[in-house]
């Protein structure tokens, strides 16, 4: 790990970190290890360390440590799906009477979790704008063990300060747990800015071509990875070997399709602020964007989702979802594909009644990586 850790471009890391040629036969890909127990020699006697795939298989292992080496981490776990990941973090770190503050733009699926699952354990949730510091100041208490961002936020592409609120977290005796998925470790490394854990659904940018889903946990410190990874086989969400090996390929081409992802982004959002139907633009890369001089500062470039809002409400903010062609309608993101999808109805339902409900009017855009023309021209056809 320390080796791989060495390599100072983040280009050169996504290639090679965990990619070690197989001692066998020389692959320079690690090979799917598609198995389930492994030949001890005596008892006791391990093979490096594997003796079930669900405590550890090599594959898995592989891309758990490209995961550290990426986001700048002491320990990385791969989980079955991004869900799962964040059942493990919250089960190792909260017990029956503790507190969390989580933003007011959150995933569906996040809040859910914490609505459905988490505060029937008897941990409860306060609900802040974490684009405002001040907000978040005034959330904690002194049963909060955890503070959780998402930054950019899903669906309204709220900008957080993750070094402001690692602030907040420290002086609290929280923990600053990142999701991290909308920018990808490419775009923004939260562990350099603070952050204790960065979450990930890695059936997004990190895989990248919509054929895997899956979850990911980078711990800052290795005392608390090894209580990850002790949860993680303990309860057993892993990530199967096939589809460790797919994200781990998807990593590999992560630097150059973020950047395109960016730049075609860029293109919709302005194309968007200057149509006549519609009324808002989300996007950290516009000026005008509140978040946008954070966001400027802690990221590379400002990735590839853009939400916007559209005169004539719901109904037309699902026609203008019905009526695009190129942009394929469908739920989740970061493919090379791109897709649409009205929030309120889809991804975000769980929401709905709750301080998360998000605008009825809202479309959001994951923009793939196809010629921005075409894109354009997609886009104008269905707002009519």
């Amino acid at each position: 790990m320390s080796d791989q850790h060495s390599f100072h471009s983040f280009e050169t890391r996504a290639i090679h970190a965990g990619n070690t040629a197989d001692p066998l036969t020389g692959a320079v890909v690690p090979p799917i290890y598609q198995v389930s127990t492994y030949k001890q020699d005596g008892v006791g006697g391990l093979r490096g360390g594997y003796e079930y795939s669900r405590s550890a298989n090599p594959t898995r292992t592989a891309l758990e440590e490209n995961l550290a080496a990426i986001e700048g981490g002491r320990r990385g776990l791969a989980f079955a799906s991004g869900l799962a990941a964040e059942d493990c973090l919250l089960r190792t770190l909260l017990r029956p009477g503790d507190h969390v503050v989580i933003p007011n733009d959150a995933y569906g699926g996040t809040f859910r979790l914490f609505a459905k699952v988490v505060e029937r354990w008897g941990v409860d949730f306060s609900v802040a704008d974490t684009s405002d510091p001040a907000a978040v100041r005034s959330s904690v208490t002194d049963r909060t063990k955890v503070i959780w961002v998402e930054t950019p936020s899903n669906p309204l592409l709220g900008i957080t300060d993750i070094a402001a609120v690692a602030d907040i977290a420290r002086t609290a005796g929280a923990k600053l747990v990142v999701d991290n998925t909308f920018a990808s470790p490419y775009l923004q490394q939260p562990i350099a800015l603070g952050a204790d854990v960065v979450v990930h659904s890695l059936t997004k940018y990190m895989g990248g071509h919509s054929d895997v889903v899956g979850g990911g946990l980078i711990a800052a410190d290795a005392a608390l990875g090894e209580e990850l990874a002790y949860h993680q086989n303990a309860m057993g969400a892993v990530a199967g070997p096939f589809d460790a090996w797919l994200v781990l390929r998807g990593i590999k081409t992560l630097p150059v399709r973020m950047d395109r992802h960016s730049e075609n982004a860029t293109r919709v959002a302005e194309m968007l602020a200057s149509h006549p139907k519609v009324t808002q633009v989300l996007y950290p890369g516009l000026p005008e964007h509140p978040g946008h001089e954070i966001a400027a500062k802690q990221m590379r470039a400002f990735g590839g989702m853009v939400s916007f809002r559209v005169q004539g409400g719901e109904q037309a903010a699902v026609e203008v979802c019905n009526r695009a062609k190129l942009f394929t309608l469908g739920e989740s993101l970061g493919g090379v594909e791109s897709l649409i999808e009205h929030p309120g109805r889809m991804t975000h339902a769980s929401v709905v009644g709750s301080a998360l409900e998000v605008p009825a009017d809202l479309v959001r855009l994951s923009v793939g990586i196809e010629a921005a023309d075409d894109l354009l021209a997609d886009l104008q056809q269905a707002l009519g």
